[in-house]
C-alpha cells in the first residue's frame, strides 16, 4: 500500500491526492500534523532522501523559526529533531511507494513512473 504523509491543506498534497484518486491508485494518508511524525518512518526519509532534501528551508515555517533554531541544524540528528517538534518544516507530500522507495514533493511524471516501477 502507498503511504502519503502530508496535511490536508497543503496545495502540493492536495494536488498528489487528486492524481492518485483520479489515477485510481489505492493510497493511505497520513496527516502528520494530527498524527505527529512518526519517528520509524522520519528515520527511513531521511536515510532514503537525505536529510537536506526533506527539510523545507523555503517555507513559511522555517522563516519564522528565530535564527538560533535554524543554525543549530547542521545535520540527520538535529534535522529530525526539529521535524518531530515542526512537523510543518517537512517537505510535502513524503510518499512511501509499494516498493519501499521513499519520495518528497509532487510531480505527475514522477507519480507515473513510481507506479510502473
Amino acid at each position: 500500500m502507498i503511504k502519503l504523509y502530508g496535511i490536508p491543506n497543503c496545495d502540493t498534497v492536495k494536488r498528489a491526492r487528486a492524481w492518485l484518486n483520479e489515477a485510481e491508485v489505492a493510497h493511505e494518508f497520513i496527516d502528520f500534523k494530527k498524527a505527529g511524525v512518526p519517528a520509524q518512518e522520519l528515520t527511513l526519509w531521511l536515510e532514503c532522501l537525505g536529510w537536506e532534501q526533506v527539510l523545507n528551508r523555503s517555507g513559511t515555517t522555517w522563516r519564522k523559526l528565530d535564527d538560533a533554531t535554524r543554525a543549530s541544524v547542521v545535520d540527520a540528528s538535529s534535522a529530525a529533531r526539529l521535524m518531530q517538534a515542526q512537523p510543518s518544516v517537512i517537505k510535502r507530500p513524503v510518499v512511501q511507494w509499494h516498493d519501499g522507495v521513499c519520495s518528497v514533493g509532487f510531480s505527475a511524471e514522477l507519480f507515473r513512473e513510481r507506479l510502473i516501477a
